[in-house]
Parts: C-alpha cells; sequence; structure tokens
C-alpha cells in the first residue's frame, strides 16, 4: 500500500515530495535519491502508469490531478502508458548504488523499465 512510510515529513509535505519526484522521473526517465523514497516513488508512479494506460475519463482526470505538470501528464496518457500496455506491471527499476557521503544514507537510482 502506498504510503506507508512518513519518511520524516508532515502528511502534505511528504504528499508534495512525491508528487513533484514522480513528475520527475516521468519527466527524465531516472531520478536518483535515498533507497526508501525510491520504493515510496515506485509505488506511485506504477498507479500512474495503470491509470495512463486506461481510456476512461476518471483516470485521465487521476493522472491530471496527481502529476505537478501538464505536459507530462499528457506524456504518461499519451506515450508511457501506451508503451507498456501489454506489461501487467513492474513498469520501475530501482538500483541501489550505495551510500550517501555526509549521513551515509542508502542511495538508489529509480528509472522506468
Amino acid at each position: 500500500m502506498p504510503g506507508t512510510r512518513k519518511l520524516g515529513r508532515t502528511s502534505d509535505h511528504r504528499k508534495a515530495m512525491l508528487r513533484a519526484m514522480v513528475t520527475f522521473l516521468f519527466e527524465t526517465g531516472k531520478i536518483e535519491t535515498t533507497a526508501t523514497r525510491a520504493k515510496e516513488v515506485r509505488a506511485m508512479a506504477e498507479k500512474m502508469v495503470t491509470l495512463g494506460k486506461r481510456e476512461d475519463l476518471h483516470a485521465k482526470r487521476q493522472v491530471y490531478g496527481f502529476i505537478t505538470k501538464e505536459s507530462v501528464a499528457k506524456k504518461v496518457i499519451d506515450e508511457i502508458g501506451p508503451k507498456y500496455a501489454d506489461r501487467d506491471g513492474g513498469y520501475t527499476r530501482i538500483i541501489k548504488t550505495g551510500v550517501r557521503r555526509g549521513d551515509a544514507a542508502e542511495m538508489a537510482i529509480i528509472e522506468l523499465v
């Protein structure tokens, strides 16, 4: 279930951070972040791709309501959703890259498959 990790943020801050990270992931194709944030972003990104695969108006409105940039939301619906039409899940990949210098947080790269 997405949203089970608190990530040391209030609920509003956490939701805004995840929306921004999911938007940036779809915009660039991959991002580098901490491993726990990557796991949360994966859950939300996979849900957005699943919504992008559907053709109904409600799913499109949900995508536009979650993703912060209209051009990226359009990309999810027009390009990314149909690209994964024959795939039943597993749209993202998390690759652990080591620890961050300074606070030793475990880092990871999350990317679209």
